[in-house]
């Protein structure tokens, strides 16, 4: 776990910057820079781009960090590298020609509640695109355990970029469709930039000779398609839906607020993420299952610990929070609380993912998520009409929590491995006494000084806990090491 620990905690750290600047950014800038109905196309365009993301990128980004420990020769790798960069233009072409003969029937489809969203199709694909090549050029260096500068790419770079232009909108310096079209320029920088760096970890000489394995590598880039499909259509479905199905655009900013903030608990997961995807493939393809299990163990509890504060400090900070928001924004209070759950069961499960992803299972798991894909769509097409952002929130915990649950039994009944031990049980413990301890306990001070107080209250009483009660020896170390206790 050193090497997880180590890259996870810069990880963690450069996303929580970015999460600082997208906190800015979304609750405050974009809430109070543009309107809320450029507020809600922007959240459209970004959800409908990561939807199609996984098409464009054809399973590549998955593909490099499944095969690329089974190459050893320099021009075994440059081969594979090639034929991961070209693969993409199988779809990408096809849609760029369909897009434009075809302009205006998907945007009649796309516009039909929203009409402001039909000039903006283009967009849509460009940040797809881009979007899907920046996951490529990222994989490419996460293979080489290298994965702190992609982070800050990935996290960091583009909100802080989106600042600047909020900034611009406010003093008048652009406009709101110079906006949106700078910030499509935006990420197509962040790919170049990213484009730039792999290439610098790992030279490529570009070469295509046959290689053993090409089927295998096919075959498992085309199931990626449909399950990175289904992954983003998860994350980014319900906004989507919300875009189509209600009349009013601005109702995806209020919950694209909500969920934002629900969304930080998953920072810890996606920071571990990035060297566990490799590492996990190591430890597979070397059939290495001890290894794998004590992985599996520790980045389960790593990530509950360190998730469970943050799902702790939302709770008993939420209503403060919405204090600060304009008031329409707070009917999102309700998605906060029940997605916050979703995310922290999320990050309960470690490196799951990582072991269905890059073993011989995939497609089961595959078969799995286009069951869950189809279960959200009609959770929500039979909620948000009924209860509007609240209902797609529910939609969202109910597929989350049923398609966790049947990964979590698959992976005990192949691999005989469960996340959970007896700590598992002391931490939900933990967090359920001081959740209920804290909730309704507020200072009389402004918001902003009321969070920080019992935040800094809550969070030391909570790694004082942890500490005490030895709940993760990982965690332990860390408190040790940079606390010095």
């Amino acid at each position: 776990m050193g090497i997880v620990l180590t890259q996870s905690f810069k990880n963690t750290i450069s996303t929580y910057l970015g999460f600082g600047l997208g906190a800015i950014n979304t609750l405050f800038l974009y809430t109070n820079f543009l309107t809320d109905e450029y507020y809600g196309l922007v959240a459209f365009l970004l959800s409908a781009a990561n939807i199609m993301m996984p098409f464009m990128a054809f399973g590549v980004h998955n593909a490099i960090i499944k095969f690329y420990s089974s190459f050893k020769t320099k021009q075994s790798i440059d081969s594979f590298l090639t034929l991961m960069l070209l693969l993409p233009l199988l779809v990408i072409i096809p849609a760029v020609f369909i897009g434009y003969l075809s302009y205006e029937s998907i945007a009649i489809l796309l516009s039909g509640e929203n009409p402001i969203v039909k000039d903006y199709l283009w967009h849509i694909l460009v940040l797809a695109i881009t979007m899907a090549y920046f996951e490529i050029f990222f994989s490419w260096a996460k293979v080489q355990m290298k994965t702190v500068f992609g982070n800050i790419m990935k996290e960091i770079f583009h909100r802080l970029c989106i600042m600047v232009l909020l900034i611009a909108v406010y003093l008048k310096w652009i406009t709101v469709k110079d906006f949106i079209l700078a910030l499509v320029g935006v990420y197509v920088l962040r790919m170049l930039i990213m484009k730039l760096y792999a290439f610098s970890v790992w030279s490529p000489k570009f070469q295509f000779i046959n290689f053993e394995g090409f089927r295998s590598i096919f075959k498992y880039a085309l199931l990626m398609i449909i399950a990175g499909s289904v992954a983003m259509l998860i994350l980014d479905i319900d906004k989507f839906m919300i875009g189509l199905l209600l009349a009013h655009i601005e109702q995806v900013a209020y919950y694209s607020v909500a969920i934002f903030i629900a969304t930080v608990i998953a920072v810890p997961q996606r920071s571990m993420h990035q060297i566990m995807m490799p590492l996990t493939a190591k430890y597979l393809n070397e059939n290495n299952a001890e290894a794998l299990e004590d992985l599996y163990k520790r980045s389960s509890l790593s990530l509950m610990v360190v998730s469970g504060l943050i799902f702790l400090l939302i709770v008993v900070n939420i209503n403060a929070l919405y204090d600060i928001l304009p008031t329409e924004f707070t009917g999102g209070l309700f998605v906060v609380l029940i997605v916050s759950l979703a995310k922290l069961y999320d990050n309960s499960l470690g490196n799951n993912n990582a072991i269905l992803f890059n073993s011989d299972y995939y497609f089961m798991v595959l078969l799995f998520g286009i069951g869950l894909a189809i279960m959200a769509i009609l959770l929500n097409l039979i909620f948000i009409p009924i209860y509007g952002i609240e209902g797609s929130a529910i939609a969202t915990f109910l597929a989350v929590f049923m398609y966790n649950t049947i990964k979590i039994l698959f992976v005990k009944q192949k691999f005989n491995m469960l996340p959970y031990s007896i700590h598992s049980l002391k931490l939900i413990g933990i967090l359920l006494v001081l959740s209920m301890s804290f909730y309704f306990w507020d200072f009389q001070f402004y918001a902003i000084l009321n969070i920080s107080i019992k935040s800094i209250l809550i969070s030391g009483l909570y790694i004082c806990i942890i500490y005490k009660l030895n709940v993760s020896d990982d965690v332990s170390q860390l408190i040790k090491k940079y606390l010095k206790i």
